[in-house]
């Protein structure tokens, strides 16, 4: 690796900064031992999210003696010198957060309480506790796996820390204690997750007998906001502490390992569990193609599978991956205040306004959930038919504008006393950039994904007469101009935050656009609570259209008695599953809304990275800026190496998913019964191990591969690297939200036709299920896995480079490049691995057990009843209820002629 000018460190001590004496300049690495190379913000690299300025210890240190990692030896100002309005001390302040995290954990608890004592019938019961003992034995799985990864990954950390740059193996122990603290948080929260939403899915199944449309409403949503207030406050409770109760000079190190635990949680459990909910989805759905079944017919053994995959990939996948975006944010944006800001005043003002700012949202959203609830039920307490997106939408527009209130008014009366020229409400009005953004985008992805979506209605109508093939392209059309259009509003939201920062912020901090880009990250996750409602409201209504399925309850002899004695209601079944299908849809739009706030997240962060190492290689600005020139081949190279990697993940995660489909599919085919009331418990389970195993096996190669490739290019060059970090944060926020989208699309075409033309068993519907199994790995796998993706690449990468830097400066440059090599060829190890060791193995001329068709085996072809006329829906049903201008092409596309 050759010495690239510039290549060098900010020297700001954490002693200077806290007696206010001036900060060093940059320093070329040959003066003694390498003083951190990537200066402005290096923890927040472990959240993707801020870069790190480097600083040394509080000690005095001779000359040439080694220098440890600055963000580890980070110390905290004194947060009780800070005066709010009124008189308090900012300590206090923080202190009533504390008070705020445990009511918003009593939240969630009695929302659990809650849901468990509903009442539900047994047969119902059965099923969803069969569910929540098979996520049970997933996660147990899953986290076995994790154990074994954080070894790998503690190693490093023993390594680079205790062994290369000689920090002491008390704070190496920190490190390591807090990574399993934060791997504990996005674990915990993901059981938490399941059972709720396993409680909720049957109770949200026997609402719906009554005929009310409110109760499978609020159901859903009630465990949403229990999952969402337990996720934040728990995540604000262990920083608080870290903040108020550890020493101050630990920080650093807690910090660090907290990061470090949360991505790492949230990149297996994300990752594995968007493969295995595709596979038990994919090979769920292609039996209604072979065998012309329902939707959840309790006789196909990979219904279970599918449910389980609901919680799995929709559900603790989310909930980890939202506790990790959650907690490393927080985590960036300390940071760059500690190593950004000379002021130690000025520090602890912003520490304290920070953490406010948090609880005050957990407080908010909290409001917003009981105002809309309240004003939900007063609209549709006696309605028979309810827009089940309708009180979602408002919930969101509720909370992002009470939320974007509380930051003025909360800013105000922590900033207004100490800062000049109205910086208090610049820097609110930066977070409320993000805040709104939290709203806007659903907007937006419900412009593409939802049933009323006009893109979504050109799915079905071309799937009249194109059948699958013009049902992807439509798909992906929708898909395209998502990405477009969210990424115009992400650019104009981040270029109006950049704007406000160029309004005095540099007075008080280095490089205000990288904070302002942290803000309005910390601005998308405001609305913590609510987003990540919307989004568990989704695995609930799938789960609870299963659940009816499952239960075979309209079997049961004399249960419409039993019912009407026990409960006090006569039962509605055709009023029952017409709308846990329509929720289902909103579940289908609400969950795709939270996945560009997710990945959009992660995208500004990581531009917000770029500018502090940037800033940091560049002595500010003054020199070395030729290397950021597309003149300098090394940045232009990694511009296009970027891209190569999302473009393999995507490729990889997508593999995953269809070999363990073909297996899932092959093992069901022959093993379905369609002469039983229900499959059998061991064949369901069967099917489960069939997804956990390709799950594992997918997420191992890619996350490896992943992690080769990007400590193989940080020992390239730093610019090359940069030019990487940027091609990656670019290439992975358009791809994320075409995916993403184009899924939702395909979804909740297929929802239209079932739902707004009763055409199930159709030709149509066939097309539809497989634009929509196209789409599954395209939502729920390759999308959503960018998103920890991104930030697992700044994490390991960052580390490098500074390890990198480190050895070219004492003169090992030869060894530093030797290294690349060799990570390089193991990242192809387990690229070649994603595809080779995860193909299909049957040969192409196979037509015996080993071929998988999509058509019944002759053994059960006599069971089942005559397929509908192609093209034809049940005689005398008309669709309801479809857009004024679009109402004559989609009843066309239900009833069609045949092609």
């Amino acid at each position: 690796m050759s010495h690239v000018p510039g290549h060098a460190v900010i020297d700001g001590s954490a002693a200077a900064r806290s007696t206010g004496e001036p900060r060093a300049g940059l320093r070329p690495p040959g003066r003694g031992r390498w003083r951190r190379p990537v200066g402005a913000v290096g923890l927040a690299a472990l959240a993707g999210v801020l870069a790190g300025c480097g600083s040394q210890t509080g000690t005095t240190h001779t000359e040439g003696e080694a220098v440890h990692a600055g963000e580890v030896n980070l110390v905290l100002p004194d947060l009780s010198t800070v005066q709010v309005l009124g008189g308090g001390s900012g300590r206090a302040l923080l202190l009533v957060g504390l008070v705020v995290c445990f009511l918003g954990l009593g939240f969630g608890l009695v929302a659990f309480l809650e849901l468990r004592r509903m009442p539900v019938h047994p047969s119902m019961r059965q099923v969803s506790e069969l569910i929540y003992t098979t996520c049970k034995a997933y996660l147990v799985k899953q986290g076995r796996f994790l154990l074994v990864l954080w070894g790998f990954i503690a190693a490093v950390i023993v390594l680079y820390y205790g062994v290369l740059i000689d920090l002491e193996w008390g704070r190496v122990a920190i490190v390591i204690a807090f990574s399993l603290i934060g791997m504990a948080g996005s674990y915990s929260v993901a059981w938490f997750g399941i059972r709720v939403n396993t409680f909720a899915n049957s109770r949200t199944a026997f609402a719906s007998l009554a005929g009310k449309p409110l109760p499978v409403h609020r159901i859903p949503l009630k465990a949403g906001m229990s999952i969402g207030m337990v996720l934040i406050s728990l995540e604000l409770l262990i920083m608080l502490v870290i903040l108020l109760f550890l020493p101050a000079d630990i920080a650093g190190a807690c910090f660090i390992g907290f990061a470090i635990g949360e991505s790492l949680g949230a990149a297996a459990l994300r990752i594995a569990g968007g493969i295995f909910t595709k596979i038990a989805d994919i090979g769920s759905d292609l039996m209604k193609i072979a065998f012309k079944i329902k939707e959840d017919d309790a006789r196909n053994p990979g219904v279970i599978a599918d449910c389980v995959g609901d919680n799995a990939g929709d559900s603790v996948g989310p909930s980890a991956d939202g506790f990790e975006t959650y907690g490393v944010t927080g985590v960036a944006l300390v940071t760059f205040i500690l190593l950004g800001v000379q002021d130690p005043a000025v520090q602890a003002g912003l520490l304290v306004w920070l953490f406010v700012v948090r609880s005050v949202m957990v407080v908010t959203s909290g409001a917003a959930y009981l105002v809309n609830d309240a004003w939900t039920r007063a609209r549709y307490a006696r309605a028979e038919r309810m827009d089940f997106e309708a009180p979602l939408t408002s919930l969101v527009w509720v909370t992002s504008l009470t939320s974007i209130a509380a930051t003025y008014a909360a800013t105000w009366a922590v900033l207004g006393p100490s800062l000049d020229d109205g910086l208090w409400w610049k820097l609110a009005t930066i977070i409320s950039c993000g805040t709104l953004a939290g709203a806007l985008i659903p907007e937006l992805v419900k412009i593409f994904t939802s049933t009323g979506s006009k893109h979504v209605r050109e799915v079905v109508k071309s799937s009249r007469e194109g059948g699958p093939s013009l049902n992807i392209l439509s798909g992906l059309v929708a898909g395209n101009f998502s990405a477009y259009w969210l990424g115009v509003a992400i650019i104009g939201l981040m270029s109006g935050a950049f704007l406000m920062s160029e309004l005095g912020l540099d007075a008080v901090m280095v490089a205000p656009a990288v904070f302002a880009f942290g803000l309005v990250a910390f601005g998308f996750l405001s609305m913590g609570p609510v987003t990540i409602a919307v989004d568990s409201y989704g695995p609930v209504t799938d789960n609870a259209q299963s659940v009816y399925e499952l239960s075979v309850i309209e079997e049961i002899e004399d249960v419409d008695a039993q019912i009407r004695e026990e409960h006090g209601f006569d039962v509605q079944w055709d009023v029952a599953k017409r709308m846990l299908e329509e929720n289902d849809g909103a579940g289908n739009t609400f969950k795709a809304t939270a996945k560009p706030v997710l990945i959009g997240t992660a995208v500004v962060g990581a531009t917000t990275m770029i500018f502090s190492i940037i800033m940091a290689l560049t002595d500010g600005l003054t020199t070395g800026m030729e290397y950021l020139s597309l003149l300098h081949a090394p940045l232009l190279l990694g511009l296009i190496t970027g891209g190569a990697i999302i473009f393999w993940f995507t490729g990889a995660s997508i593999q995953a998913v269809t070999t363990g489909a073909y297996r899932a599919v092959e093992f069901i085919r022959t093993t379905i019964r369609l002469d039983g009331a229900k499959a059998s418990e061991a064949d369901s389970r069967k099917v489960v191990e069939i997804c956990t195993q390709y799950a594992q096996q997918g997420m191992l190669n890619m996350f490896l591969g992943v992690f080769f490739a990007t400590l193989a290019f940080a020992f390239v060059e730093p610019y090359f690297f940069i030019g990487f970090l940027i091609s990656i944060a670019v290439f992975g926020l358009y791809q994320a939200i075409f995916m993403a989208n184009a899924g939702g699309a395909w979804d909740n075409a297929k929802k239209i036709v079932e739902i707004d033309l009763h055409a199930k068993g159709t030709p149509l519907h066939d097309a539809t299920i497989v634009g929509d199994t196209v789409g599954d790995p395209y939502k729920d796998t390759s999308s959503v896995a960018l998103n920890p993706v991104i930030k697992f690449t700044t994490l390991f990468g960052l580390l490098a480079v500074e390890l990198a830097v480190s050895m070219t400066a004492q003169g090992q440059a030869t060894l530093v490049r030797v290294l690349a090599a060799v990570f390089f060829v193991a990242s192809l190890f387990f690229v070649y691995r994603s595809f080779y060791g995860m193909r299909i193995t049957t040969s192409l001329t196979d037509d015996g057990d080993g071929a998988v068709a999509l058509t019944a085996p002759d053994d059960v072809s006599d069971g089942l009843a005559p397929p509908a006329a192609e093209g034809a829906a049940p005689a005398g049903v008309e669709a309801e209820d479809p857009q004024p201008d679009d109402a004559d092409e989609l009843a066309g596309a239900g009833s069609g002629e045949p092609r």
